[in-house]
């Protein structure tokens, strides 16, 4: 890869040829989980959310973002996310408050499936914020100390700083003060450690993922130079 040992900015979309399809999943992975996480399931004394089955490939598709694209991509990606979870919360909040026809009878099981509580609304776009930053931050600082050396040490290391603060912020801000001090740590210890054991298994498919999409890319892009604030949306320059 020309690029290994370069801070050279990243290209825009168009230059990219699977960017737009990483983008797609991750979102549709963001957006999927929200709506199914109102289902609590149970598997043996193991109670969680549904949304366990795809939130962690949120995660893991942020992995591949930062390692093969940068962190400043990777950052406009999440708020894009951001945006298309917010944009469905407000048209399914709509969708409730419209008038129901006269003969339709799903309305109360579509404001108790869909609907969203503000104080967990609230827990999940914090959560998820600090989350997939802190997760591609690591990644990032990572890749450079590891010379882009051991990827499975990156995407896993990350991922547990990561969800941890997921994990904890979403339980800390949602069950306060409805759940004792010892379930909320239960609750938040099981689901972190399950989603850091999806991507533990899921390594093998990281990395192909990864090698393919470098070499399609032809980028492999190393954060020297970058600015790691997340509140920053422009493109990236090289320094002159």
């Amino acid at each position: 890869m020309e690029r290994n040992q370069k801070s050279t900015p990243p290209r825009l979309m168009a230059g990219y040829r699977y960017l737009s399809v990483v983008t797609g999943v991750f979102v549709t992975c963001l957006i999927i989980s929200n709506i199914i996480t109102v289902k609590i399931v149970a598997v043996g004394d193991i109670i969680m959310s549904a949304a366990i089955t795809i939130f962690p490939i949120s995660y893991i598709f942020g992995d591949i973002l930062t390692e093969v694209y940068g962190y400043a991509r990777s950052r406009q990606v999440i708020w894009t996310g951001f945006a298309c979870n917010l944009l469905a919360v407000i048209a399914i909040q709509i969708g409730a408050w419209l008038p129901a026809a006269p003969f339709w009878e799903g309305q109360a099981a579509y404001e108790q499936i869909l609907g969203y509580a503000p104080r967990l609304l609230l827990a999940s776009f914090v959560a998820y914020l600090v989350g997939e930053f802190t997760n591609s931050f690591v990644l990032a600082k990572l890749k450079i100390f590891t010379q882009g050396k051991w990827l499975w040490s990156r995407t896993i290391s990350s991922t547990l700083v990561g969800q941890g603060f997921d994990t904890a912020l979403f339980t800390l801000i949602a069950f306060t003060g409805t759940l004792t001090p010892d379930v909320m740590i239960n609750i938040s210890l099981t689901e972190w450690f399950l989603k850091c054991l999806y991507e533990v298994i899921a390594t093998p498919v990281t990395y192909l993922v990864v090698a393919r999409l470098k070499r399609a890319e032809h980028e492999d892009y190393y954060d020297y130079h970058t600015d790691f604030n997340p509140l920053r949306l422009e493109w990236e320059r090289t320094p002159q």
